[in-house]
């Protein structure tokens, strides 16, 4: 039967299989690498990995790990920060009052079609080419659209409205019938569609740092990359993914939290 539940236990085990496999496969094709060239530095084996650690924790061949992870977790947080409020302020207003949707939902629909890397001429006019402006603007402008729409969407779809009428029979006000009974009910999907934009956010902002930082993730995968340096990009990479795993972790905790009724 499709679809039938399986345990904790066997999942995990799963997950982790597929993980070995994976660098099985890997530890395979390096060493098919090196045996027809032992400087291969396309597939990096443990010991040019160590080097590259190394390097990593000394700050040696210009790569400053602490700074990228400064720069860039700061241009990351503000970003969605900025993204996701100004998606929950516009996506309820709009989910919960026809006039302000059918004045916002066209042009934003229509800018959520265009994809924010190709807009970062416009950006560079804005925002400038320097400082913390230009990451914070892609990143949020970018996740922007898509979630103030799927919370304008849930505002009116899972929002049953006999609930609704009952707390206006109640004598509830307009902000409490908002805040109390709309926002409560699509807090869930607001936090599930923010998980979505992690993603994407972290796609923005690797993108405009390597394009235009000179420090940061971004940066340092272009610089390596162009030195073939591969055991720190994929070093890089590694903890890039981590990292939008921890994000992803941290949110879901968050919503067990707040909606301990929304099922996983």
């Amino acid at each position: 039967m499709i679809r039938r539940p399986i345990s904790k236990r066997t999942r995990l085990l799963l997950g982790f299989a597929s993980f070995v496999v994976i660098l099985l496969g890997y530890a395979w094709m390096s060493h098919r690498a090196h045996v027809e060239n032992p400087r291969n530095k396309t597939l990096p084996n443990f010991s040019q990995f160590q080097d590259g650690w190394q390097k990593m924790a000394t700050g040696d061949g210009g790569i400053k790990f602490w700074d990228d992870v400064k720069a860039s977790s700061t241009r990351l947080a503000v970003g969605v920060g900025i993204g996701v409020l100004l998606a929950f302020v516009i996506g309820l207003a709009m989910g919960c009052i026809p006039q302000v949707e059918a004045v916002l939902l066209p042009p934003i629909s229509f800018f959520a079609k265009i994809p924010p890397t190709a807009m970062l001429a416009v950006y560079f006019v804005l925002f400038g080419v320097t400082g913390m402006k230009i990451f914070v603007a892609l990143i949020s402008f970018g996740i922007f659209p898509t979630l103030a729409q799927s919370i304008a969407q849930a505002a009116q779809k899972d929002v049953d409205e006999h609930t609704v009428y009952k707390s206006y029979t109640l004598g509830a006000s307009h902000f409490e019938v908002v805040w109390e009974v709309v926002v409560r009910q699509i807090l869930p999907r607001i936090i599930e569609n923010a998980r979505l934009q992690i993603g994407p956010a972290m796609v923005f902002l690797i993108a405009a740092e390597f394009a235009l930082a000179d420090v940061g993730f971004g940066y340092t995968l272009r610089m390596q990359s162009r030195l073939q340096n591969l055991n720190i990009v994929y070093t890089y990479l590694i903890i890039l993914g981590v990292a939008g795993l921890a994000i992803d972790w941290c949110l879901i905790l968050m919503r067990r939290k707040l909606c301990p009724w929304f099922g996983d």
